[in-house]
């Protein structure tokens, strides 16, 4: 049975960020609010900033790099839950769920309250995935149907009984 492992990014870590990141979004382009051209044109310094102005985890089976999620704090109590991938022959392992645990235990240990994402119309397993974890469509004054883009946001809300202070 292999093993999975989840492990925290640091700047110094940007080449293997980029690397699964790049497989990521050749693997599902749409899936993503970027572009593959857009993420091989970043430097060095960008990549590095990037993992220090967020929390990025990556997910490791046999010690071989096989997802990857980023939790963008985006408030004193918010943070926003980006580009959440596994690579298609670790999917159906718990990887997955094990990047989720990692991200929203982060943001539980931070007194996050509100944990929000976006997800393509579509992708059901994605959803089904967000939901297990406490995720739920964001109704709003508008319409429940998704955006121009073809997304919605699903948002995760702590009671404050249940928040680290």
């Amino acid at each position: 049975m292999p093993s999975l492992t989840v492990r925290t990014l640091a700047p110094d870590d940007w080449r293997l960020c980029r690397t699964v990141r790049i497989a990521a979004l050749t693997d599902a382009p749409e899936a993503f609010g970027s572009t593959l051209s857009r993420e091989e044109s970043l430097s060095e310094e960008r990549w590095r900033l990037r993992l220090a102005g967020r929390n990025q985890f990556l997910a490791e089976e046999d010690g071989a790099p096989c997802g990857l999620v980023g939790v963008v704090p985006v408030g004193p109590r918010a943070a926003e839950l980006v580009s959440l991938w596994v690579r298609p022959a670790t999917r159906g392992t718990g990887a997955g769920d094990l990047l989720m645990r990692a991200a929203l235990d982060w943001a539980d240990e931070h007194g996050v309250a509100k944990v929000r994402l976006r997800v393509k119309e579509g992708n059901g397993a994605a959803e089904r995935l967000y939901a297990r974890h406490g995720f739920r469509r964001e109704v709003s004054d508008l319409a429940e149907s998704p955006d121009t883009d073809g997304e919605f946001t699903m948002v995760r809300v702590r009671p404050a009984a249940d928040r680290v202070r």
